[in-house]
């Protein structure tokens, strides 16, 4: 058996409306919104006591989602925010069609640009943002 297709990725944070509002002005549209708790929730994540709110953001192409996910209980677990070569989940990266223009559009909703827009030979410009709750957003343009 061979896998279908890559579902969605979740991602973990504090503030769901403040993310939400990130990755919307990303591009991403809300698929939908709901609270999330029960034996099944419990279950599925190996916690106890689950009560949790999801969004579920589409890419405009509907081939891509991110489920963003607000834990009420348990209490969150807070970390640093990550480094880009920290051991495990990196970063999540989006194909945009003005980098500059994102940027600008991402800061204005708090991310914090890593370092600057860099360019990969003739083909790319790419950049890595912090955005809500410290992920790593990754932004590719395509040259030409």
């Amino acid at each position: 058996m061979t896998v279908l297709r890559m579902d969605n990725v979740a991602i973990v944070v504090e503030d769901l409306d403040a993310a939400i509002a990130f990755f919307g002005e990303l591009g991403l549209e809300l698929e939908a919104r709901t609270e999330i708790e029960g034996d099944f929730a419990d279950q599925t994540v190996g916690l106890t006591g689950v009560r949790s709110e999801i969004a579920m953001m589409r890419t405009p192409d509907g081939q891509g989602r991110l489920e963003l996910t607000m834990y009420r209980a348990p209490e969150p677990l807070t970390a640093d925010p990550l480094a880009p070569n920290t051991i495990g989940l990196h970063r999540v990266m989006f194909a945009v069609e003005d980098i500059d223009d994102t940027v600008a559009r991402l800061q204005a909703h708090g991310a914090e640009l890593l370092d600057r827009i860099a360019r990969y030979e003739d083909v790319y410009r790419l950049c890595y943002l912090r955005g809500p709750s410290g992920i790593i957003v990754a932004l590719a343009e395509k040259i030409g």
